[in-house]
């Protein structure tokens, strides 16, 4: 009788894959369990969250664009409290920090006061110390200046040709920027008085709300634009259908040459130093939520990950990177600027309107996962925010497990807090972009929809100290669980990994089934979006190999091997209960 060796062999792989699992899922995964719950109890112990509270609220009472008062004065806010607990402005030292400055193309804008009063009243329509988004950015200054006010319907040029509007002002309903090119660029209008708000932002029932926005830099014209709420926009609406309106401006800006700067904080890894973990939260944008709330949270992190490390309590073998910055720019030329540095970076996490309080702003604490195939293909309980979904195909793909660790952590700490965590498909817009651009595993931890977004009603009053608390643990414990595994941490992923990916393939095949027996779709049609999540998870199950590991290469491999066959046994099964 001929012996076939490859089914032995391939028996005796299944045998030690399911004592493997058996272990790993009764005692790897307890200690999955108990190492992040050993990070978030110590994390969770030392941080601080009264002092990010505090920070935030020192960041948020500042309008804050690069180079300008702000945005600098906050950047010494962090260079202070780094200092305080025990970074050094010395690149040899295990905790540094430096501040990198560059030159801005167009001056810094300030903005001091403004009114805005309609002619024959005396209180003003729109004052800004209630109103701090009401100053269009790069407006020049102006001091009661009354002119007549014109209205046009569509912000088109063709609405221009029979009106003349030099030396007049102009209100439109439409973004400023727009509006100003047309009106003072081409028009010859002194300024603009500009509405838009989203729907998202409710502006009929929050009347007094003013999103922040911008018209161009010219030094030529020296004009200006004024941002409307709800109430104005329509109070100045009823004043133009009842006959011609006046209004008078003043505006109190200024522009300084200054540069944009960028503080960088890092806990020097003590095995693997050009590994790390970056983080990064910008700094600029006048809101407390967005973005004081995320400078509050991290500097506090930072400060928290110092105290650990100085009593021993915590030993990163990689480094962990903390970044402050103007949005995306300061990410991206971190990454860019050196190669080599960039190339140690193998992960990265945005904190970007961490801190609210939710029953006031609405919405919920969001993960915002890499691309994978929710975002290209998105149903059943996973769902894009009113933010929109960015543009992503399967060439997008860097199959990781790190969506999954960081929604396993979040997700602990929200049952030990009662917190409520939700993850949406990949929809871009915030420092996570550089990261993934550059290849790098890089993650979003945010909050929508918040009614206040992007309007000056996004005060502290909205900030809930315990939710800079949550997210600042638990994102602090991901790099903490990644850069000081002193264990071998391999069983820990595949074990959470493997869980994960069998969860969604059934819940995936689920829906298939479901959308073919509707006659939805076809069978070639599903089947795309279940191989493009085998695809997803088999890259994950892969790329555990890059952890520092005690074992030997071979035995790191043969556990990834056996993980991947398990996961590839239980996909062709939902498979065949499709066909």
């Amino acid at each position: 009788m001929k012996v076939d060796l490859s089914k032995i062999f391939s028996i005796i792989s299944l045998l030690q894959f399911i004592i493997f699992s058996n272990i790993s899922y009764t005692i790897s995964g307890q200690n999955t369990i108990n190492k992040i719950d050993q990070y978030l109890n110590m994390i969770g112990d030392n941080f601080d969250q009264n002092n990010a509270f505090n920070i935030t609220k020192y960041a948020s009472d500042r309008w804050r664009l690069a180079g300008n008062q702000g945005f600098n004065e906050t950047v010494m806010k962090i260079r202070d409290e780094l200092e305080t607990a025990g970074y050094k402005n010395d690149t040899s030292a295990r905790l540094s920090y430096r501040i990198e400055s560059y030159p801005l193309r167009t001056p810094a804008w300030n903005p001091r006061s403004a009114r805005l009063v309609i002619s024959g009243e005396s209180d003003p329509l729109l004052d800004f110390s209630t109103n701090r988004n009401m100053i269009a950015i790069n407006s020049f200054p102006v001091s009661q200046l009354e002119r007549e006010v014109i209205f046009i319907e569509t912000c088109d040029a063709e609405e221009l040709i029979n009106l003349d509007v030099k030396g007049k002002i102009v209100m439109g309903e439409c973004h400023p920027y727009s509006l100003y090119k047309l009106a003072v660029e081409q028009g010859g209008a002194v300024g603009i008085l500009s509405y838009r708000m989203p729907a998202y932002n409710q502006p009929e029932k929050f009347v007094h709300s003013i999103s922040f926005a911008s018209i161009p830099f010219n030094a030529t014209k020296k004009s200006w634009g004024i941002c409307l709420s709800y109430y104005a926009k329509e109070k100045l609406r009823k004043k133009l259908i009842n006959g011609d309106l006046k209004v008078q401006v003043s505006i109190d800006s200024e522009f300084t040459p200054d540069d944009e700067l960028t503080i960088i904080a890092e806990i020097k890894g003590s095995k693997q130093p050009h590994d790390r973990f970056v983080y990064s939260a910008h700094i600029q944008e006048p809101g407390a939520n967005d973005n004081a709330s995320g400078v509050g949270a991290l500097t506090e992190m930072a400060k928290t990950a110092a105290r650990l490390v100085n009593n021993q309590s915590l030993d990163p073998h990689r480094s962990i990177t903390f970044l402050w910055g103007d949005e995306i720019r300061s990410t991206r030329r971190y990454i860019q600027q050196d190669s080599t540095r960039a190339t140690g970076i193998k992960w990265g996490m945005s904190l970007d309107m961490v801190g609210e309080d939710t029953k006031k702003t609405g919405g919920t604490f969001l993960i915002e996962k890499m691309p994978d195939p929710s975002a290209i293909w998105t149903r059943g309980k996973d769902k894009h925010t009113e933010w929109g979904a960015g543009h992503v195909d399967t060439a997008d793909f860097n199959p990781h497990y790190f969506n999954d660790l960081v929604e396993s952590i979040c997700r602990e700490q929200a049952h030990r807090k009662k917190w409520i965590v939700r993850t949406n498909p990949f929809e871009g817009g915030s420092d996570h972009q550089p990261f993934l651009d550059a290849g790098i595993p890089g993650l979003l931890l945010w909050h929508f929809t918040d009614v206040f977004y992007h309007t000056d009603a996004d005060r502290i009053d909205k900030v809930s100290p315990n939710t800079l608390a949550n997210v600042g643990t638990a994102a602090l414990t991901c790099s903490a669980y990644l850069s000081s595994a002193s264990e071998d941490p391999l069983d820990d992923l595949l074990v959470l990994v493997s869980k994960a990916a069998k969860k969604r393939i059934k819940i995936e095949s689920k829906l298939s089934r479901k959308n073919i027996r509707s006659k939805k779709t076809n069978l070639s049609d599903e089947l795309k979006i279940l191989t493009a999540w085998k695809f997803w998870y088999t890259g994950a199950i892969k790329k555990t190999n890059e952890l520092p590991l005690p074992i030997v290469k071979s035995e790191q491999q043969r556990r990834i091997n056996l993980t991947l066959s398990d996961f590839e046994n239980y996909y062709n099964k939902q498979i065949k209960k499709i066909k």
